[in-house]
């Protein structure tokens, strides 16, 4: 079990790495819009690439409050979203929640990388942390059922 403080950059780069690497079961993903998490790295891929072929429902959920850059900046990532559409989705929240701030990966109900603000680097990462993780499994469970529109990992075109 492990809580640690970070307040740079760099230090929230290599505390997604971490978290990413934990995740066997699930990974629930809040956040602005994915720019400051650069999941579309080979590495990252991979580590989410590993957690979707290991299960077979429910396993990658991400909300945003903005999917244009998923939509339009992101192919790795959309590509995953379609080649396991069986175990993953993403949607955008509800302007009604426009107002949140904060972002989070959370993984495995066990694991989570918590930044408190979206402008700022300041962060928490739990490791093994269960009962300190829980509440924010839950925010993202209310945030996920307050629907929004789901995001299309294809692209519809003439």
């Amino acid at each position: 079990m492990s809580r640690e403080l970070f307040t740079s950059w760099p230090d929230y780069q290599m505390a997604i790495d971490r978290v990413l690497a934990l995740a066997r079961q699930r990974i629930s993903i809040y956040d602005e819009d994915l720019g400051l998490l650069h999941l579309e790295t080979p590495e990252r891929i991979a580590a989410l690439k590993a957690a979707l072929s290991a299960v077979r429902s429910d396993c990658l959920r991400i909300a945003l409050r903005n999917t244009g850059p998923l939509q339009q900046r992101q192919p790795l990532l959309r590509g995953l979203l379609t080649d396991y559409s069986h175990n993953s989705a993403a949607q955008q929240t509800p302007e009604q929640l426009g107002h949140l701030r904060d972002s989070m990966i959370l993984v495995d109900d066990a694991h989570g990388l918590i930044r408190f603000d979206r402008d700022q680097p300041r962060c928490k990462l739990l490791i093994d942390e269960i009962d300190e993780v829980t509440p924010y499994r839950r925010r993202f469970e209310e945030i996920w059922a307050e629907g929004g529109i789901p995001v299309s990992a294809t692209t519809l075109g003439l």
